[in-house]
């Protein structure tokens, strides 16, 4: 059975985000910027992959635990919680990101405590919440496979998941990049991730931030800068993805398999930051 929690907030600001990936340096860093912002740890979301490329998974659990953000399990929670044998991304058989999350994921696999699996057991696939009389629901993938990706020109497909999403806008996380999209009078909202970049040319990572009152909402991609070149070398100490290790400094992904047409043609395009103001009663 789906496991979820309902939550009520204020007007105050939520602040959403994706992927720590096992990136310490960068989960440490946006806890300090939801600090500075006055955002209280329980209007702070997870969209899951808190452990993947990075050198410290073990660490990046314990800085969340300790954080107490609301987190809900991603593809790399559920396959490491059990004990499977690959990430369970989605990515195709023989495919370049099949092969190079065969060196990541067992990284992970070996380092990963069992207090750390046991908590990533017991995480929700999806959690739910109201601000401004806005329903939001916050899922990893697509709202009934986990490790969907979908993207900002997916149109087809993010109208079809948000026809089965039973809210007004639903946060997502997976796909590695930050974008707005709107289909009717619904809204498809991920934030970007924080432990790689967006495959834009830049080494920073991103997150979101969201204000809603009396029926009108305001969604915000924001970027995210943090220590790049320690965490860099800390990967390339052990040296089992040295591909990703170089794609925190160059900020360009080692390969571009999950990538719609549209995406890969703006590789090492630099993404703005983003706003919107939707008035879901218009």
């Amino acid at each position: 059975m789906q496991k979820s929690s309902v939550l009520r907030g204020t007007e105050r600001q939520i602040l959403v985000f994706g992927g720590p990936y096992s990136n310490s340096r960068a989960l440490l860093a946006l806890r300090s910027r939801a600090q500075a912002l006055g955002i209280p740890e329980d209007r702070c979301y997870c969209t899951g992959d808190v452990v993947a490329y990075g050198s410290e998974p073990e660490e990046t659990v314990g800085i969340l635990r300790d954080w107490g953000c609301r987190v809900i399990a991603g593809n790399c929670e559920e396959q490491l919680a059990t004990g499977a044998a690959d990430c369970g991304c989605g990515f195709a058989a023989g495919s370049e990101c099949e092969r190079l999350s065969k060196g990541w994921y067992a990284f992970a696999d070996q380092r990963l405590s069992r207090a750390s699996r046991a908590w990533m057991s017991g995480l929700p696939k999806t959690l739910t919440f109201r601000e401004g009389g806005v329903s939001f629901r916050v899922i990893h993938g697509g709202i009934d496979a986990v490790n969907r990706f979908v993207f900002a020109s997916d149109h087809d497909l993010i109208a079809a998941e948000l026809a089965r999403a039973e809210t007004d806008v639903v946060v997502a996380g997976h796909c590695g990049l930050p974008f707005i999209g709107r289909v009717g009078s619904r809204v498809w909202f991920n934030p970007g991730v924080i432990g790689m970049p967006a495959n834009d040319g830049t080494a920073d990572g991103w997150y979101g931030l969201i204000k809603g009152e009396a029926g009108r909402v305001s969604l915000a991609t924001r970027r995210l800068a943090y220590d790049f070149e320690a965490a860099a070398r800390a990967m390339f100490a052990h040296g089992y993805a040295d591909d990703y290790a170089r794609a925190l400094v160059s900020g360009l992904w080692p390969s571009l398999d999950i990538l719609p047409a549209a995406e890969r043609s703006v590789a090492g395009t630099r993404i703005e930051e983003a706003a919107r103001l939707i008035d879901l009663c218009a």
